[in-house]
Protein backbone atom coordinates (compact mmCIF):
# COMPACT_ATOMS: atom_id res chain seq x y z
CA UNK A 1 0.00 0.00 0.00
CA UNK A 2 1.37 3.56 -0.72
CA UNK A 3 1.68 5.93 1.65
CA UNK A 4 -0.84 8.39 0.25
CA UNK A 5 -3.55 5.67 0.50
CA UNK A 6 -3.36 5.45 4.61
CA UNK A 7 -3.80 9.17 4.13
CA UNK A 8 -7.22 9.83 2.58
CA UNK A 9 -9.60 11.13 4.57
CA UNK A 10 -12.60 12.76 2.01
CA UNK A 11 -14.16 15.38 3.09
CA UNK A 12 -18.61 14.65 2.60
CA UNK A 13 -19.89 17.07 4.64
CA UNK A 14 -21.76 19.25 2.80
CA UNK A 15 -22.26 22.02 5.19
CA UNK A 16 -18.29 22.40 5.98
CA UNK A 17 -17.61 22.29 1.87
CA UNK A 18 -20.20 24.97 1.60
CA UNK A 19 -18.33 27.14 4.75
CA UNK A 20 -15.26 26.12 3.39
CA UNK A 21 -16.23 28.69 -0.27
CA UNK A 22 -17.34 31.02 1.69
CA UNK A 23 -14.22 31.66 3.77
CA UNK A 24 -12.44 31.41 0.51
CA UNK A 25 -14.51 34.91 -0.76
CA UNK A 26 -14.06 33.62 -4.51
CA UNK A 27 -15.10 35.77 -7.79
CA UNK A 28 -14.62 34.61 -11.49
CA UNK A 29 -10.99 36.64 -10.98
CA UNK A 30 -9.74 34.04 -8.98
CA UNK A 31 -7.16 31.06 -9.47
CA UNK A 32 -7.86 28.15 -6.97
CA UNK A 33 -5.18 25.51 -6.18
CA UNK A 34 -6.36 22.71 -4.31
CA UNK A 35 -3.86 19.91 -3.14
CA UNK A 36 -5.21 16.49 -2.60
CA UNK A 37 -8.49 16.50 -4.42
CA UNK A 38 -9.44 13.16 -4.08
CA UNK A 39 -13.24 12.29 -5.36
CA UNK A 40 -13.28 15.93 -6.25
CA UNK A 41 -16.14 17.04 -3.51
CA UNK A 42 -14.71 20.19 -2.96
CA UNK A 43 -13.27 20.74 -6.47
CA UNK A 44 -16.46 20.56 -8.39
CA UNK A 45 -17.89 23.36 -5.60
CA UNK A 46 -14.77 25.47 -6.39
CA UNK A 47 -15.13 25.26 -9.99
CA UNK A 48 -18.92 27.06 -9.82
CA UNK A 49 -17.45 30.15 -7.90
CA UNK A 50 -13.83 30.48 -9.02
CA UNK A 51 -12.51 31.54 -12.85
CA UNK A 52 -10.00 28.58 -12.61
CA UNK A 53 -9.20 25.62 -11.06
CA UNK A 54 -6.10 23.53 -10.34
CA UNK A 55 -6.46 20.38 -8.47
CA UNK A 56 -3.73 18.20 -7.50
CA UNK A 57 -4.57 14.63 -6.73
CA UNK A 58 -1.26 11.91 -6.16
CA UNK A 59 -3.15 8.91 -6.17
CA UNK A 60 -3.66 7.63 -10.04
CA UNK A 61 -6.84 5.91 -9.58
CA UNK A 62 -8.44 8.91 -8.06
CA UNK A 63 -7.42 11.87 -10.64
CA UNK A 64 -9.50 10.61 -13.20
CA UNK A 65 -12.61 10.65 -10.66
CA UNK A 66 -12.87 13.58 -10.41
CA UNK A 67 -15.65 15.57 -13.23
CA UNK A 68 -14.09 17.21 -15.57
CA UNK A 69 -15.13 21.04 -16.72
CA UNK A 70 -13.88 23.78 -18.68
CA UNK A 71 -12.29 25.87 -15.55
CA UNK A 72 -10.85 22.85 -14.16
CA UNK A 73 -7.13 21.32 -14.93
CA UNK A 74 -6.47 18.20 -13.07
CA UNK A 75 -2.56 17.34 -12.68
CA UNK A 76 -1.79 13.91 -11.47
CA UNK A 77 1.20 14.12 -9.18
CA UNK A 78 2.99 14.80 -5.72
CA UNK A 79 2.48 18.25 -4.14
CA UNK A 80 6.03 18.25 -2.79
CA UNK A 81 7.25 17.60 -6.31
CA UNK A 82 5.48 18.87 -8.82
CA UNK A 83 5.64 22.92 -10.21
CA UNK A 84 3.06 24.97 -8.85
CA UNK A 85 1.51 26.80 -11.35
CA UNK A 86 0.13 30.61 -11.13
CA UNK A 87 -2.56 31.13 -8.39
CA UNK A 88 -3.51 33.61 -6.08
CA UNK A 89 -5.62 31.67 -3.34
CA UNK A 90 -5.07 27.91 -2.49
CA UNK A 91 -7.95 25.95 -0.66
CA UNK A 92 -7.67 22.41 0.54
CA UNK A 93 -8.70 19.37 2.37
CA UNK A 94 -4.77 18.77 2.67
CA UNK A 95 -3.37 15.33 3.06
CA UNK A 96 -2.19 15.33 6.67
CA UNK A 97 1.33 13.30 6.39
CA UNK A 98 2.45 16.40 4.72
CA UNK A 99 1.03 19.34 6.17
CA UNK A 100 3.89 21.07 7.48
CA UNK A 101 6.11 20.50 3.97
CA UNK A 102 3.33 21.18 2.00
CA UNK A 103 2.86 24.38 3.56
CA UNK A 104 6.15 25.76 3.91
CA UNK A 105 6.60 25.53 0.00
CA UNK A 106 3.45 27.01 -0.65
CA UNK A 107 4.09 29.98 1.50
CA UNK A 108 7.23 30.29 -0.60
CA UNK A 109 4.84 31.34 -3.90
CA UNK A 110 2.83 34.48 -3.69
CA UNK A 111 -0.94 34.46 -2.72
CA UNK A 112 -3.36 36.04 -1.47
CA UNK A 113 -5.46 33.37 0.78
CA UNK A 114 -5.04 30.18 2.29
CA UNK A 115 -8.46 28.16 3.15
CA UNK A 116 -6.72 25.07 4.51
CA UNK A 117 -7.87 21.92 6.77
CA UNK A 118 -5.34 20.31 8.97
CA UNK A 119 -5.37 18.26 11.73
CA UNK A 120 -6.54 20.78 14.58
CA UNK A 121 -3.52 19.78 16.98
CA UNK A 122 -1.16 20.71 13.84
CA UNK A 123 -3.46 23.77 13.58
CA UNK A 124 -3.13 24.70 17.31
CA UNK A 125 0.49 24.48 16.72
CA UNK A 126 0.27 26.93 13.63
CA UNK A 127 -1.54 29.38 15.77
CA UNK A 128 0.14 29.46 19.21
CA UNK A 129 1.57 32.31 20.87
CA UNK A 130 4.55 32.43 23.54
CA UNK A 131 3.95 30.43 27.00
CA UNK A 132 1.53 28.40 25.06
CA UNK A 133 1.92 24.63 25.32
CA UNK A 134 1.91 24.52 21.04
CA UNK A 135 3.94 27.25 20.44
CA UNK A 136 6.99 26.46 18.85
CA UNK A 137 9.53 26.22 16.06
CA UNK A 138 6.13 25.88 13.76
CA UNK A 139 4.12 28.46 14.49
CA UNK A 140 7.27 30.93 14.61
CA UNK A 141 7.86 29.86 11.05
CA UNK A 142 4.54 30.38 9.92
CA UNK A 143 3.51 33.33 11.33
CA UNK A 144 7.05 34.93 10.07
CA UNK A 145 5.38 34.42 6.75
CA UNK A 146 1.90 34.85 6.98
CA UNK A 147 -1.03 35.82 9.20
CA UNK A 148 -2.92 32.24 10.72
CA UNK A 149 -5.92 31.89 12.39
CA UNK A 150 -8.25 29.02 12.92
CA UNK A 151 -11.90 29.72 11.79
CA UNK A 152 -13.80 26.48 13.00
CA UNK A 153 -12.58 22.77 14.43
CA UNK A 154 -14.63 20.38 12.27
CA UNK A 155 -15.54 16.56 13.79
CA UNK A 156 -13.60 13.24 12.20
CA UNK A 157 -17.00 12.33 11.68
CA UNK A 158 -17.06 15.21 9.00
CA UNK A 159 -14.87 12.66 6.83
CA UNK A 160 -15.47 9.66 4.95
CA UNK A 161 -12.41 7.14 6.28
CA UNK A 162 -12.66 9.37 9.48
CA UNK A 163 -9.62 10.23 10.79
CA UNK A 164 -8.40 9.18 14.24
CA UNK A 165 -8.69 12.87 15.04
CA UNK A 166 -10.27 16.20 14.67
CA UNK A 167 -9.59 18.58 12.21
CA UNK A 168 -9.56 22.34 11.44
CA UNK A 169 -10.31 25.30 8.85
CA UNK A 170 -7.12 27.60 8.86
CA UNK A 171 -7.17 31.19 7.25
CA UNK A 172 -3.60 31.49 6.00
CA UNK A 173 -2.71 35.24 4.84
CA UNK A 174 0.90 35.63 3.29
CA UNK A 175 1.95 39.29 4.49
CA UNK A 176 5.61 40.61 5.03
CA UNK A 177 7.17 39.78 8.40
CA UNK A 178 6.23 41.56 11.37
CA UNK A 179 10.16 41.90 12.84
CA UNK A 180 13.38 41.93 11.10
CA UNK A 181 15.98 39.21 11.28
CA UNK A 182 19.23 39.69 9.57
CA UNK A 183 19.42 35.98 8.27
CA UNK A 184 16.72 34.15 7.52
CA UNK A 185 18.06 30.59 7.11
CA UNK A 186 20.16 30.96 10.06
CA UNK A 187 16.78 32.18 12.18
CA UNK A 188 15.22 29.46 11.23
CA UNK A 189 18.09 27.07 12.63
CA UNK A 190 18.18 28.84 15.20
CA UNK A 191 14.62 28.38 16.57
CA UNK A 192 14.70 24.79 15.73
CA UNK A 193 18.22 24.56 18.29
CA UNK A 194 16.00 26.37 20.87
CA UNK A 195 13.19 24.54 20.71
CA UNK A 196 14.86 21.08 20.42
CA UNK A 197 14.95 20.31 23.90
CA UNK A 198 11.79 22.40 25.26
CA UNK A 199 12.06 21.44 28.96
CA UNK A 200 16.02 23.21 29.23
CA UNK A 201 16.66 27.03 29.47
CA UNK A 202 17.05 28.35 26.72
CA UNK A 203 20.70 28.87 26.96
CA UNK A 204 21.44 24.78 27.41
CA UNK A 205 19.55 24.12 24.09
CA UNK A 206 21.93 26.52 22.28
CA UNK A 207 24.79 25.71 23.73
CA UNK A 208 24.23 21.74 23.16
CA UNK A 209 23.43 23.02 19.46
CA UNK A 210 26.73 25.40 18.66
CA UNK A 211 27.99 22.93 16.58
CA UNK A 212 24.39 22.74 14.75
CA UNK A 213 24.40 26.26 14.50
CA UNK A 214 28.06 26.94 13.92
CA UNK A 215 28.99 29.30 16.61
CA UNK A 216 31.21 28.84 19.88
CA UNK A 217 30.27 28.30 22.93
CA UNK A 218 31.41 31.96 24.00
CA UNK A 219 28.83 33.77 22.01
CA UNK A 220 26.48 33.94 24.77
CA UNK A 221 28.30 35.40 26.99
CA UNK A 222 26.71 38.78 24.97
CA UNK A 223 23.07 37.10 25.21
CA UNK A 224 20.99 38.66 27.73
CA UNK A 225 21.16 36.86 30.57
CA UNK A 226 17.21 37.23 31.79
CA UNK A 227 15.92 36.44 28.76
CA UNK A 228 18.09 32.72 27.71
CA UNK A 229 17.76 31.40 31.27
CA UNK A 230 13.96 30.95 30.52
CA UNK A 231 12.92 28.29 27.95
CA UNK A 232 12.14 29.31 24.57
CA UNK A 233 8.36 28.10 24.83
CA UNK A 234 8.22 31.46 27.08
CA UNK A 235 10.20 33.80 24.56
CA UNK A 236 8.20 36.08 21.76
CA UNK A 237 9.42 34.88 18.06
CA UNK A 238 10.86 38.93 17.90
CA UNK A 239 13.22 38.32 21.41
CA UNK A 240 14.26 34.71 19.51
CA UNK A 241 14.93 36.83 16.43
CA UNK A 242 17.23 39.98 18.71
CA UNK A 243 19.33 37.07 20.09
CA UNK A 244 19.26 35.16 16.92
CA UNK A 245 21.17 38.76 15.57
CA UNK A 246 23.37 38.72 18.47
CA UNK A 247 24.50 35.15 17.91
CA UNK A 248 25.41 35.90 13.86
CA UNK A 249 26.96 39.46 14.80
CA UNK A 250 29.08 37.85 17.28
CA UNK A 251 30.03 35.10 15.09
CA UNK A 252 30.71 36.95 11.83
CA UNK A 253 33.10 39.86 13.79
Amino acid sequence: MNWYKKDQHFLIDEQVLERIIEYGNLTKTDIVLEIGAGYGNLTAKLTKRAGMVIAIEVDPELAPSIKKVENLEVITGDALKEEFPPFNKVISNLPYSISSPVTFKLLKHGFELGILMYQHEFARRLVASPGNKDYGRLSIAVQYHARVDILEVVSRHAFSTPPQVDSAIVRVVPRPPPYNVRDVNFFMKFITAAFSQRRKKLKNAILNNAAMLGIKESALENLPKNIIEQRAETISAEELAGLCDLLRKDNNS
